[in-house]
């Protein structure tokens, strides 16, 4: 697997530091999908055995945490927090606005790879709901007509995705 090297420095920092070594496995995941985008089945072999476990024990992890992802999402990763403030401020049908203009559903890419949407849990900004996260941006009071005016900003690539290069 093809780590950048400041992965691997903040890893071997990062290991040390926990007296059981199964404890670093989640800290693990997030570094790796953080450099990845996701965890593949390698990436979760390699942490087993970065770590001297058994894979199933990441895999345990990575299917038990929701944001710990096994497929690489879109250009766009848009979380739409559904928390019960954003959700009476509107979220589920700013979450439609995104769904019918990207045409994909909830918890899918959409098929030209260009946006994965998701529901998440609380983005902290509860006063300003409903809240949209873009990669690592956070968007607030997202109603159904911005998030319209979002999604062809990113369709055409005017919208930052908030990932770092």
């Amino acid at each position: 697997m093809n780590l950048k090297p400041e992965t691997i420095e903040k890893i071997d920092k990062l290991v040390p530091r926990y007296p059981t070594v199964r404890s670093a496995a989640l800290p693990l995941c997030h570094l790796v999908q953080e450099d990845q985008g996701y965890l593949s089945q390698e990436a979760m072999e390699w942490i087993a055995e970065r770590l001297d476990l058994q894979p199933i024990n990441i895999i345990e992890i990575v299917t038990f945490y929701p944001m710990l992802r096994t497929e690489p999402t879109g250009q766009y990763h848009v979380r739409v927090c559904r928390t019960l403030p954003c959700a009476l401020a509107g979220a589920y049908q700013t979450c439609k606005s995104f769904e019918k203009e990207f045409g994909c559903k909830v918890g899918h890419t959409s098929e030209d790879g260009k946006v994965t949407l998701e529901f998440v849990e609380c983005h902290a900004d509860c006063g300003k709901g409903p809240v949209v996260m873009v990669g690592e941006d956070e968007y607030t009071d997202i109603d159904p007509e911005k998030a319209a005016e979002m999604a062809a900003k990113m369709k055409s690539g005017e919208l930052p995705n908030g990932l770092s290069a």
